[in-house]
C-alpha cells in the first residue's frame, strides 16, 4: 500500500492539495508583576490586538526581575502561531 497525503487528482492525473495552511511564528517577550502564567495571558491578548487566527504559542523561556531581594516581575519569551489569511 503507497501512503499519499489528502489530495485530488484532476484529470490531467496531477495531484493537488484539498487544504493548505500557511502560518507565522513571531516572538513576543512580555511580563507579569503576578506571575508566569499572567504574563503569558497578558501577551496572548496584547498580540490578538494586532495579530488574527492565533492557533497556539511556545514558551521559549522564563526569568524574573529581583529588586531588593524579592521578585517584582515575571517575564516570558514565547513564540506564537497564526494563520495567514
Amino acid at each position: 500500500m503507497v501512503w499519499a497525503p489528502a489530495a485530488v487528482a484532476d484529470a490531467r492525473g496531477a495531484c493537488y492539495p484539498t487544504r493548505v495552511a500557511v502560518a507565522r511564528v513571531t516572538e513576543v517577550i512580555t511580563s507579569s508583576p503576578d506571575g508566569f502564567r499572567e504574563a503569558v495571558e497578558e501577551g496572548v491578548t496584547r498580540a490578538a490586538q494586532t495579530l488574527r487566527n492565533i492557533t497556539g504559542l511556545e514558551v521559549l523561556g522564563k526569568r524574573v526581575k529581583v529588586e531588593g531581594g524579592r521578585i517584582t516581575e515575571y517575564r516570558v519569551d514565547m513564540k506564537i502561531v497564526f494563520l495567514l489569511d
